[in-house]
C-alpha cells in the first residue's frame, strides 16, 4: 500500500466523518422527495395506478425473471424479437400480393388504353397532354381515401351549418307553462327545475342586451310570460323547499348536507341572476313584495354563495335608498331587517356597510322634497344597527374614525402657512350635506341603541362612541365660525340635542349658540333693501350671497336661536338642578339685551329669559318640599318623574312653539303636493295636445 499524504490524513481525521454524514443526508433526502407528487418516474406512476394485488404479482414475476441475474448478463446475448405466427404470415403475404396484382393490372389496362388512344386519335391525345397531363400520369389509388376526405369535409360543413342554425327552439306557450306548474306540484324533478329556471331567465332578459338566442326557449305569448312569472316566483320556491327541506332552529333556517341539496342550491344560484334583473326593474310595491318574498324563501340555499348574497343585498338596499314610494321602501326595509336578524353571522355586517355607503351616496342632493325620504332612511338604518350592537360598534367605530380623520386633515391643511391648497376647496370636504347627514345619522344610531329605556340596566357597547361623535360634531361646528355657515351649525346643534335627549348624556350646547350673538350678523344693521322670502334653515346648510347681511336673514337667525335655546333647556326642565344650570345663561342673555340695539331681537330674548326664570322658580318650589339630599342619586333621578314635561312653564312654551312650526311645515308640504299635482296635470295635457296635433297632421297628409 502506498504512503498516505499529510493532507489525506488531515482530511480523514477532521472532515471525513462529516462528509460521509452529509452525503447520507442528501441520499435520504433524495429518496424521500422521489416519492412525492410530481417527482415520480413514469414507471412509478404506472405502479401507483395498479392495485395492491397487481403490484404484488408484478413484484413476484420480476423476482423470478431477474433473480441472480445482472444487467450485463441480461444484455449479453442481445435482444431476441418474438417469432411471427406462420399461418398469419402466409395470409398477410397472399393478401398483399393480391392487392399489388389488382393495382398493377389496373395500371396496365389504363396504360394500354392510353397507347391505343394515341394511335387512333392523336389529336385528342395531344390535347390531353397539353391541358390535362395528370390524367395521363395515372397512378392507382384507394377509392376509400377519397371517400374519407369527402366524409371529413361533409362533417365539418355539417357541424358549421348546425352551429349557424343554433339549437332547436321551443316556443313557450301557456299550455306548456301550466303543464310545468302541474308537474311541479305532482312530480317535481331537477330537470323540471332547470327548465323553469332557463325559461324564466329568457323571459326576464327579453328587453336586455344579454343574448337570449343561446337558450332553447323563446317567449312571444304575453299570457305565458305572466304565468311563468308567478310559477317562478311563487311555486318554484315552495317546490324547492319540499325537495330539499331546511331545518328551523332558534328562529334561523339551516340546510342539511347531501348531494341533492348541493344540486338544488346550484339551480337556485343560477335562478338568482334572474332575480337580480327583476330587482333592478321594480316599478310598483306589489311586484317588489312578490320578488322580495321569493328571495326570502330562497335565502338558506344562497348563503354559501357570498358573491350572490352581496349582489342581492346591494340591489335591495338600492331600492330602499332610491325609490319614491313609501310602501316599497317599507317592504325593502322589512326584508333587510328580518334577513339580518335571522342570519346575523352571514349577512349582518354586509347589510350594515352596504346600507351606510348607499345612504351616503343618495343624500348628496338634499332639498325640501328629498328630506322626508332621507330622514326615513336614517331612522330605518338606525334600527338595523340595533340588531347586534357588537357588530354595529365595530362598523360605527370604523366610520366615525373616518369622519374624525377628514376633520383633522382639513384643520391641518388650513392652519399650515406653507399649504398651497385653497381653503374654500379644503372646507368642501367637511362642509357638505353628505358629511352633515353622516354625523346626524350616527347621532340617531346612538340615540336608538343607547336609550336608557331600551338598555334595561345594561350598558350598550355603542355608548363608547358617544364622546368621539360629540367631539367631531363640535369640531365641525366651529371649523368656520362665520354667518354664512350658521345654518350648518343649527343643523348639527339639533343633532346634538337629540343625542343628549335620548342617551341622558350632558352635552354643553349653549356655548355653541352664544357664539352667534357676537357675530357680525347681529352687531351690524342691515342697510340693504330687499324683497326676499324667509330663508329656509331646515333644508340649507349654507347661506347664499343674496341673503348675507339682509334683515330677512337676521330675523331668521333670531328665530332659530330662540327656538334652539328653548329646545335645549327643555331637556332639563324637570331636573332638580335646573336653577343652577339656567342661572348663568339668564345672566349672559340679560347683559346682551342691555347692550343690544335691536329692539325686535331684544323682545324675543326677553321672552325666553322670562320662561327660564319661571321654570327655575317652579323647580325651586318643588324641591323645597323634598327631604332627600343631593347625594341620593335614586331620589334625584325620580324627582318630578310623574309630571309631564309640557306641564312645566318652559315645557308649555316649547310645546306651543312646536305646534306652530308643525302647522307651517304642514302647509308647506300641502302647497308642494299641490304644485306637483298641477305639474303632472300640465304634462298630461301637453301630451294629449301633442297627440291631437300628430293625428291632425296625419289626416291632412
Amino acid at each position: 500500500m502506498g504512503k498516505v499524504s499529510k493532507a489525506t490524513k488531515k482530511f480523514q481525521s477532521k472532515h471525513l466523518k462529516h462528509t460521509l454524514e452529509h452525503r447520507k443526508k442528501i441520499k435520504d433526502h433524495k429518496r424521500k422527495t422521489q416519492g412525492r407528487r410530481g417527482n415520480k418516474s413514469e414507471e412509478e406512476k404506472r405502479e401507483g395506478a395498479l392495485t395492491k394485488d397487481d403490484q404484488k404479482l408484478k413484484k413476484s414475476s420480476k423476482e423470478e425473471v431477474f433473480k441472480d441475474m445482472s444487467v450485463e448478463n441480461f444484455f449479453e446475448k442481445g435482444i431476441e424479437l418474438p417469432k411471427e405466427n406462420k399461418k398469419l404470415k402466409k395470409i398477410k403475404e397472399s393478401k398483399e400480393s393480391e392487392d399489388d396484382e389488382s393495382s398493377s393490372e389496373e395500371e396496365g389496362d389504363m396504360a394500354a388504353n392510353m397507347a391505343t388512344l394515341s394511335k387512333e386519335d392523336p389529336e385528342f391525345y395531344k390535347y390531353l397532354q397539353e391541358n390535362d397531363k395528370d390524367l395521363l400520369d395515372f397512378a392507382a389509388s384507394n377509392p376509400l381515401d377519397a371517400a374519407d376526405e369527402d366524409d371529413e369535409g361533409s362533417g365539418e360543413e355539417g357541424e358549421q351549418e348546425q352551429l349557424e342554425q343554433g339549437p332547436e327552439k321551443v316556443e313557450l306557450t301557456l299550455k306548456l307553462v301550466k303543464k310545468w306548474k302541474k308537474d311541479l306540484r305532482e312530480s317535481p324533478s331537477l330537470k323540471l327545475l332547470r327548465n323553469v329556471v332557463t325559461a324564466f331567465k329568457v323571459a326576464v332578459n327579453l328587453n336586455k342586451d344579454e343574448n337570449v338566442e343561446d337558450y332553447k326557449y323563446t317567449v312571444t305569448d304575453e299570457r305565458a310570460f305572466h304565468e311563468l312569472m308567478f310559477v317562478a316566483l311563487k311555486d318554484l320556491p315552495q317546490v324547492i323547499q319540499k325537495m330539499a327541506p331546511y331545518k328551523t332552529t332558534k328562529g334561523s333556517r339551516t340546510l342539511p348536507g347531501g348531494a341533492n341539496v348541493s344540486k338544488i342550491s346550484s339551480i337556485v344560484k343560477s335562478h338568482s341572476a334572474s332575480l337580480l334583473v327583476l330587482l333592478n326593474d321594480i316599478t310598483n310595491t306589489e311586484t317588489a313584495a312578490l320578488i322580495l318574498h321569493s328571495v326570502d324563501q330562497l335565502m338558506p340555499y344562497l348563503l354559501s354563495y357570498r358573491r350572490v348574497i352581496k349582489e342581492l343585498i346591494k340591489n335591495i338596499v338600492e331600492i330602499w335608498a332610491t325609490t319614491r314610494e313609501v310602501e316599497t321602501q317599507i317592504a325593502s326595509f322589512a326584508f333587510l331587517h328580518s334577513a339580518s336578524k335571522e342570519f346575523k353571522k352571514s349577512i349582518l355586517e354586509v347589510v350594515l356597510k352596504t346600507t351606510y355607503s348607499t345612504f351616503i351616496k343618495s343624500c348628496r342632493k338634499t332639498n325640501l322634497r328629498t328630506m322626508p325620504l332621507i330622514n326615513f332612511q336614517k331612522n330605518s338604518a338606525a334600527e338595523l344597527f340595533g340588531i347586534d350592537e357588537v357588530v354595529s360598534y365595530q362598523v360605527g367605530f370604523e366610520y366615525i374614525r373616518q369622519l374624525a380623520i377628514h376633520l383633522r386633515n382639513t384643520m391641518n391643511a388650513t392652519t399650515k402657512k406653507t399649504t398651497r391648497s385653497d381653503p374654500a376647496e379644503v372646507y368642501k370636504i367637511i362642509y357638505n350635506w353628505q358629511f352633515c347627514h353622516s354625523l346626524d345619522f350616527w347621532s340617531r344610531v346612538l340615540s336608538f341603541s343607547c336609550n336608557p329605556e331600551r338598555e334595561n340596566g345594561r350598558e350598550s357597547p355603542l355608548r363608547q362612541l358617544i364622546y368621539p361623535l360629540v367631539q367631531v360634531t363640535i369640531g365641525v361646528t366651529r371649523l368656520i365660525p362665520t354667518a354664512q355657515f350658521f345654518p350648518l351649525r343649527f343643523y348639527l346643534i339639533k343633532s346634538l340635542i337629540r343625542l343628549s335627549q335620548n342617551t341622558g348624556v350632558f352635552i354643553p350646547i349653549f356655548p355653541l349658540l352664544s357664539e352667534i350673538l357676537t357675530s357680525t350678523a347681529f352687531t351690524k344693521f342691515s342697510k340693504r333693501k330687499e324683497n326676499l322670502e324667509a330663508f329656509d334653515f331646515d333644508h340649507n346648510i349654507k347661506c347664499t350671497q343674496a341673503y348675507l347681511g339682509t334683515k330677512v336673514y337676521q330675523e331668521g337667525l333670531v328665530e332659530q336661536f330662540v327656538d334652539l335655546v328653548g329646545e335645549y333647556f327643555t331637556l332639563y326642565c324637570k331636573s332638580v338642578s335646573f336653577p343652577e344650570l339656567a342661572t348663568p345663561v339668564i345672566i349672559s342673555l340679560r347683559r346682551y339685551i342691555k347692550t343690544s340695539k335691536n329692539i325686535k331681537f331684544n323682545k324675543q330674548l326677553s321672552n325666553i329669559v322670562e320662561k327660564l326664570n319661571q321654570n327655575s322658580t317652579f323647580i325651586q318650589t318643588k324641591r323645597s318640599e323634598v327631604e332627600f339630599s343631593p347625594s341620593n342619586n335614586t331620589e334625584v333621578n325620580r324627582f318630578l318623574n310623574d309630571l309631564p314635561w309640557e306641564k312645566t312653564p318652559l315645557g308649555a312654551y316649547v310645546f306651543v312653539q312646536r305646534e306652530v312650526k308643525e302647522e307651517k311645515a304642514k302647509l308647506l308640504r300641502e302647497s308642494l303636493e299641490e304644485e306637483d299635482r298641477e305639474k303632472e296635470e300640465q304634462k298630461a295635457r301637453n301630451a294629449e295636445e301633442s297627440e291631437d296635433e300628430d293625428v291632425e297632421m296625419s289626416d291632412s297628409e
